[in-house]
């Protein structure tokens, strides 16, 4: 999707004519849509970008509710593995989702969809045919890790927009430069492993923009390469497209409450009231030593609200949220509080400080109730 320009990002659709390696908002028409002041543009400055806010949507209903309350771009995906959250119930068939970019391009906003799993042998069609439905309904752009399917979209759509996945772990300038030659690669996602200091050396070093993940659960894998969900279930976020595929999950009453399984492996143990969480791996609590406590990861969420003005500095071109998998009112409520935020920033950047109410209404949306800064905060460094 084009960064910059009138209306912070909400211009209306580019019709892909430019080649792919010109400039995001060179040739998009912008008539008929209402501007953003423009105190407010996304336009890039020396020190100074006020960033997309790119929001989840996991069906129909949270696609509008996103664009509803204020998301610049939301992010889709297909009713298969060819996505990484290829969950029971969730996503968009083609009629769900040519109603969907049509809501959303009447309002100036973009979609972009999900092609981040990893093609299975023998299956690369189906990953392809993905990518043509895509294109033939009008994404904004495709939202890739895999390298082969970043050529085939490129040979054969060379007018489509490529955004890298978070799921092709690239963590430095060099690697994002390695798939912006090859590919036209417009926009990079990156991992949730860095601070803030190396995405600012990243965003310094490379013409291609940069998404960086802002609010949404965490996870102690590297971006979908689940070992752990892979080594029970014979299945993984970036080949099948789930962790803990619900067909391994199994819920267990018990005289005091609730015990989780996966694929047979005894996951958590909830008492009395206690809120049974979704059973995974990493964020189950074990036995060890005689102690029963979370051994690998603790439930909790990123949240940077505070580092608004910091990742407006250096540059960031766009903000994502996490949680295509929860509900339309969890993507109204993040996105309204996001969307306060930015535009507070953008306003007044030296003097921004995080409303107490935005972080008490994400408190009660975060994984275990808890939230942290992640990686980006690294005082030690």
């Amino acid at each position: 999707e084009a960064a910059g320009g009138d209306g912070g990002g909400r211009q209306a659709a580019c019709r892909r004519s430019r080649p792919p390696h010109t400039a995001a908002g060179d040739d998009c028409d912008r008539s008929g849509v209402t501007p953003r002041p423009a105190s407010m543009s996304s336009e890039p400055s020396a020190s100074f970008r006020v960033p997309e806010l790119v929001c989840p949507a996991g069906g129909l209903p949270a696609l509008k509710a996103a664009v509803d309350h204020g998301a610049d771009c939301v992010y889709v995906g297909f009713r298969d593995e060819t996505n990484a959250r290829a969950f029971a119930g969730l996503n968009f068939d083609d009629g769900s989702l040519a109603e969907g970019i049509a809501y959303a391009h009447r309002r100036g906003r973009k979609v972009l969809v999900a092609l981040n799993t990893f093609p299975s042998t023998g299956g690369f069609a189906r990953w392809t045919r993905a990518v043509d439905r895509a294109a033939s309904l009008g994404v904004d752009a495709a939202i890739c890790a895999d390298a082969a399917l970043l050529d085939y979209a490129a040979r054969t759509y060379p007018e489509l927009r490529l955004h890298l996945s978070v799921q092709a772990s690239a963590t430095n300038h060099e690697a994002i430069e390695w798939y912006r030659e090859r590919f036209g690669v417009r926009r990079a996602v990156l991992p949730r492993v860095l601070s803030l200091a190396q995405v600012e050396h990243t965003i310094a070093n490379t013409g291609v923009e940069i998404e960086v993940f802002g609010y949404g659960s965490l996870c102690v894998m590297v971006e979908g390469r689940c070992a752990l969900s892979a080594y029970v279930t014979g299945e993984s976020p970036n080949c099948q497209g789930v962790c803990s595929p619900a067909k391994a999950v199994r819920w267990e009453p018990h005289a005091n409450g609730m015990r989780t399984r996966l694929n047979g492996f005894l996951i958590d143990a909830f008492e009395g009231d206690e809120r049974p969480g979704y059973p995974t791996l990493c964020k189950g609590r074990f036995d060890v030593g005689g102690d029963t406590y979370y051994a690998l990861e603790e439930p909790t969420s990123l949240n940077t609200l505070d580092m608004l003005p910091e990742l407006m500095r250096i540059g960031v071109a766009a903000i994502k949220i996490e949680g295509r998998q929860r509900s339309p009112a969890y993507v109204a409520q993040v996105t309204r509080t996001w969307r306060a935020a930015i535009d507070a920033c953008a306003r007044a950047p030296a003097a921004f400080v995080a409303d107490r109410r935005w972080h008490t209404d994400l408190d009660a949306l975060a994984e275990g109730q808890t939230q942290t800064l992640g990686a980006y905060s690294r005082p030690w460094r």
